[in-house]
């Protein structure tokens, strides 16, 4: 049984929770799953580990056959949920909870989640060195994915891992982490297997209420049951927060489906079968024919380039931002072109997961036919650069970040740095064991458009050309700008032999309230007036922190806009800055890159 709800619900009350407790371990519970941070901000921390202490002290059964997991590395400031994998703190949080539950060892001490901030290794070697001082017996992992099993693994022991399972959230079956857990006897702790209270899918299902009714139980029940007869080591952990719903977990212990109950429930949630069929039962013979191609790589990683050769050479496409809806809605599409005899399909989309490309493959040995994989291994700064050139074309200019957040809800294209980022942070590189029958890594190659042949000097401005006479970091008025020495000559000769002379700035005191926008063009308008030329700025607005629009350098937003308005050559062009995100911006852009000192 999971105990987190007894802390974390707005309604809840102590003496209902250890009476849940009570009807849980009377029913026959034995395993109770909770956390330090179950609760509802961190000066209440192991206010659940408290909760069951005071249950199993109260209690009049045998507490001594109670098996108690917990977990530790995170944390909850202010009520939010906050990573933290550090050794340091894991070896003060796994004290904190031996005192909480008033035990001297912990039966299942786990990693609540992976720290982005800190390698798993450490996390893993802090839980392996609580077990060396005795203070657990087993320690295991939550929410990682099979790479991180596996690294943790050559580590120390794992005897347990802690995923969401139900049959609506089956990305824990498909990511690989079930399959090995199977193979290597990991217990397998499926939390929120019914797929959220709030929701309660189960009650709407008409199959999972046939069987019920036929069994004489609840949907509930069934769900349980079905997750149990997934593996022996599968361990749905219910949350219930009432005493009559804490004693139905055990009830559902006595439900046995049969084989067709199993037969029908793993057709209506085809994810139980990667633990309940072999897969060399599921996969197609070698001399199978078709070819299904799933195109992945980063958004903007060029993929529907890669796409658009295959369909000139008959395969059939599907691609979610031209479909719409959701990466799962392709499934069926995918199942209907194979049943309708269309062999050669390509599916070209994100699939950073093992478990969304797991959908793919399963669909296609289905229908007996082979999947290969085509991963475009693009840099993260070329497919920025892509993203923005598709923002262009489909905006005609750069979206602020609240306009980002609006047209994303129906251009999946419209995307804010931050999923770069993320996508990249989540990859899970593709790999045949998946069952790929190939896997064929391809190289991002730009292509210059016809008449993208002007060349340009682009500059900053503050520190480059001009400075303020006040000593601010941008000049606060026309009277406040100073244009450096030499700056103006340099200009004019460039103009003279024939470049485009461009400028862009970053522009926070406009975000700040500092600033307004006419008071910059003003500012922009004096500095052009002393350096004797006509120059179009571009600028950012937006605020410091991270990056939350595409115009702030070292991103490349305002540079592709000036590549697309004037069709610039990259290769050609010169960008001159003294900051070190003026040099990323210039490497990002394909721009050469000089100091002030070397230009002017």
């Amino acid at each position: 049984m999971g105990c987190m709800r007894l802390s974390t619900e707005a309604d809840r009350d102590e003496a209902r929770a250890v009476a849940v407790l009570h009807a849980a371990l009377d029913a026959g519970v034995t395993l109770l799953d909770t956390a330090d941070v179950y609760c509802r901000d961190a000066g209440e921390t192991g206010h659940n580990e408290r909760l069951i202490a005071r249950a199993l002290a109260t209690w009049g059964g045998d507490a001594s056959r109670v098996r108690i997991a917990t977990k530790g590395g995170l944390t909850r400031p202010g009520g939010l949920w906050v990573p933290d994998g550090r050794a340091r703190h894991l070896q003060a949080a796994g004290h904190a909870s031996l005192r909480a539950l008033g035990v001297e060892r912990i039966h299942l001490y786990q990693l609540h989640v992976p720290d982005p901030r800190t390698p798993l290794a450490t996390s893993v070697r802090a839980l392996a060195a609580l077990q060396r001082e005795g203070c657990v017996d087993e320690i295991g992992l939550c929410n990682v994915s099979l790479a991180q099993l596996e690294e943790a693994r050559r580590i120390a022991p794992i005897a347990a891992v802690q995923v969401e399972i139900s049959p609506w959230q089956d990305a824990g079956l498909r990511s690989g982490v079930a399959e090995l857990c199977a193979e290597q006897g990991i217990r397998l702790l499926a939390y929120r297997p019914l797929g959220g209270a709030a929701r309660r899918p189960w009650e709407r299902d008409p199959l999972l209420r046939e069987v019920a009714e036929r069994h004489g139980v609840t949907s509930a029940d069934v769900v349980l049951a079905w997750l149990r007869g997934l593996a022996a080591v599968v361990v749905p952990l219910p949350g219930p927060t009432r005493p009559e719903s804490a004693r139905a977990v055990a009830r559902s212990m006595s439900v046995v489906l049969s084989e067709e109950d199993l037969a029908r429930l793993d057709e209506r949630f085809p994810a139980g079968r990667l633990l309940r069929v072999p897969r060399a039962a599921r996969r197609p013979p070698d001399s199978a024919t078709g070819d299904v191609v799933l195109v992945m790589g980063l958004p903007g990683a060029g993929k529907s380039t890669l796409a658009a050769d295959l369909v000139e050479r008959g395969y059939a496409r599907l691609n979610r931002d031209e479909a719409g809806g959701r990466l799962g809605d392709l499934v069926p599409a995918l199942a209907g072109l194979l049943a309708a005899g269309r062999r050669r399909v390509v599916l070209d989309n994100t699939y950073g997961s093992r478990a969304a490309r797991n959908e793919v493959i399963e669909t296609a040995w289905a229908h007996q036919a082979p999947v290969r994989c085509l991963w475009l291994r693009t840099s993260l700064e070329d497919a920025q650069v892509n993203v923005v050139h598709r923002l262009l074309g489909r905006h005609g200019r750069l979206l602020g970040p609240e306009e980002l957040k609006q047209a994303s809800r129906d251009d999946p294209g419209a995307l804010a740095p931050g999923a770069l980022f993320r996508h990249r942070r989540e990859l899970e590189p593709p790999d045949t064991a998946e069952g790929f029958a190939g896997v064929d890594t391809v190289g991002f190659v730009r292509r210059r458009p016809p008449g993208y042949d002007n060349r340009a000097l682009v500059f900053g401005y503050d520190g480059v050309v001009r400075a303020s006479r006040s000593g601010a970091r941008t000049p606060a008025s026309p009277a406040d700008v100073v244009v450096l020495p030499g700056r103006r000559e340099a200009i004019r000769r460039r103009l003279d032999e024939g470049w485009l002379v461009l400028g862009l700035s970053w522009q926070p005191e406009i975000a700040g309230g500092t600033m307004t926008p006419e008071a910059v063009e003003a500012v922009f308008a004096r500095t052009h007036e002393l350096l004797g030329a006509e120059i179009e700025a571009v600028y950012c607005p937006h605020g410091d922190g991270p990056p939350v629009c595409w115009c702030r350098k070292p991103l490349p937003g305002l540079g592709v806009v000036l590549v697309e308005r004037h069709r610039l050559d990259p290769s050609q062009c010169v960008y001159v800055g003294g900051e070190a995100s003026d040099e990323a911006f210039a490497r990002v852009m394909g721009f050469a890159f000089r100091r002030p000192d070397q230009v002017f």
